[in-house]
């Protein structure tokens, strides 16, 4: 028995150590392929210490795109509106659009369909004439004011029945003789630097200073207030009941407006600059449409 047993001890023995030679092996050959099947690691990048001192360079748009150049759009312009109507400008109310075409306030804003306000917009296009009426009273009148002459006609122009200038300036001066001296005082202060009929000038043009006051000669309506002549600046006139009218030209400001009263002596202009710059005003007398000499016919200046 005990023989036995030493026996199947030693071949016990020997068996196990093959046994775990065996298990070795086979661990070995799981560990490699268990290696080989693992993911692979990624290596660090090499990056240059040259590359390193360099700044990032953004790239915000796609290389070799230029983006187009953004232009300004300039003002709208307002297509123009047909005859006998009128698109409303900045600082336009309807009172004075009314006044511009000679038309009713009220009228204007029927015509026009306008709210209860009377309310009207930059931009809008008023009908100014009555519905049917002619379109050619729908623009403003910038007409030749009452009393200035009318470009004059050239020699060959002239009728052969026209009087010679002797008998225009007799005609004249009958004219100023039926007004007593002192029917008009002096409009401005000042020398008279251009008489009546010199040059064929239709008045006097008195020196001054700019700004200086210019004075209603007479008590009457003022029937113009504007510039409507070029070559008259910023001009008033005034009706006088006598069939007499007064003109003020060259004016730097007007103090009164169509359809105002004055009084006589009253402040209506700021005196201004002639066509030669020198501060002066140039006044005019018409009697039923003539021009007369003013001289004859002022008293005292005038305030």
């Amino acid at each position: 028995m005990r023989k036995l047993l030493v026996m199947h001890k030693k071949g016990f023995g020997s068996n196990s150590r093959g046994a775990i030679a065996g298990m070795a092996l086979v661990t070995g050959i799981v560990a490699a392929l268990a290696g080989c099947t693992s993911t692979p690691r990624t290596p660090a990048p090499i990056v240059e210490n040259s590359a390193l001192s360099a700044p990032p360079v953004i790239q915000s748009a796609s290389p070799g795109v230029t983006p187009a150049p953004v232009v300004p759009l300039g003002p709208a312009v307002a297509a123009p509106v047909e005859p006998g109507f009128y698109r409303v400008k900045p600082g336009d109310t309807l009172y004075a659009i009314s006044r511009t075409f000679k038309q009713k306030p009220d009228d204007l804003a029927k015509w026009n369909t306008l709210p209860e306000s009377r309310q009207v917009n930059v931009g809008q296009v008023l009908r100014v004439v009555p519905p049917g009426a002619s379109a050619a009273t729908s623009g403003p009148k910038i007409a030749q004011p009452p009393l200035l002459p009318t470009p004059e006609k050239s020699v060959a122009q002239k009728p052969a029945t026209e009087k010679p200038a002797a008998a225009s300036e007799e005609h004249q001066a009958a004219v100023s003789a039926t007004a007593p001296k002192g029917t008009f005082v002096w409009p401005a202060h000042g020398d008279v630097v251009r008489k009546f009929g010199a040059s064929g000038n239709k008045g006097i043009d008195i020196e001054g200073k700019v700004g200086q006051p210019v004075k209603a000669a007479a008590s009457g309506k003022v029937v113009y207030a504007g510039s409507g002549l070029r070559t008259y600046g910023r001009m008033i006139i005034v009706k006088h009941s006598n069939d007499y009218l007064t003109a003020y030209a060259y004016n730097e400001k007007l103090l009164v407006k169509e359809g105002d009263t004055v009084k006589q002596g009253a402040t209506i202009a700021d005196m201004g600059t002639g066509p030669s710059g020198t501060p002066e005003l140039h006044f005019e007398v018409r009697k039923s449409g003539t021009a007369v000499d003013p001289v004859p016919l002022l008293g005292a200046a005038g305030g």
